[in-house]
């Protein structure tokens, strides 16, 4: 089965800093045999573009997680996928990761704490972004 892709979110912004995320539906990863312990796989692409005039680094990262249920999943973390990436400026480092839901439909947003050349750190938001399997739209 072809993996479901969704468009990108609206970018947010902040200290010249565009955060974009998109997120897949991984029907081949995800265990739906369960009548009560169901485990929605979803893969999630992230884009960070630096289009301020300073270098920054990411640092950590902060997410709130959120299923049908309403449940809400804290994850905190050192920088991203193993890496804290410098990313200078007019530069876009991009990445993917994933989750787990118990549940077809759920969305994800968060933030980046990062610091600019000079020191200043600062937080970017990660804008809210679906995780639905197709027929959680309908």
């Amino acid at each position: 089965m072809a993996d479901i892709q969704a468009e990108a979110t609206d970018s947010e912004e902040n200290g010249g800093v565009v955060v974009r995320a998109a997120s897949t539906f991984r029907p081949d990863e995800s265990d739906l045999s369960h009548a009560t312990d169901k485990k929605y796989v979803f893969s999630y692409e992230i884009e960070i573009e630096n289009r301020g005039p300073r270098t920054v680094q990411l640092l950590s990262r902060h997410w709130w997680i959120t299923d049908a249920n309403q449940d809400v999943r804290e994850v905190e973390g050192d920088g991203v996928v193993g890496q804290h990436p410098v990313i200078a400026p007019g530069q876009v480092f991009r990445y993917s990761s994933w989750c787990v839901l118990p549940t077809p439909s759920g969305w994800m947003r968060g933030d980046y704490s990062m610091v600019a050349t000079g020191g200043d750190t600062f937080d970017v938001p990660i804008p809210t972004f679906s995780l639905n399997t197709p027929h959680a739209l309908n």
